[in-house]
């Protein structure tokens, strides 16, 4: 069983064994919540929404589509 250490951040790596099995890819979002005592780590079961780029989005659409995708989280 890989081994992992918590840096001084707070933050971990996943062993390359356990990403290359999974398919985890380099800027991937994965959920991470507590079960029984134990952190699970896994995709999230809703696919988040992206902003195409190539047109000028104004701080306001911004805003309005970071409170869109709370309200997605909440549901």
């Amino acid at each position: 069983m890989p081994l992992t250490k918590v840096t001084r951040n707070y933050q971990i790596t996943i062993p390359a064994e356990i990403r290359k099995a999974l398919g985890i890819k380099e800027g991937e979002v994965l959920e991470v919540k507590l079960e029984d005592g134990r952190i699970i780590i896994e995709r999230p079961k809703k696919e988040r929404k992206t902003l195409k780029l190539g047109k000028k989005i104004s701080p306001e659409e911004i805003e309005k589509s970071i409170e869109e995708g709370m309200k997605e989280c909440l549901q």
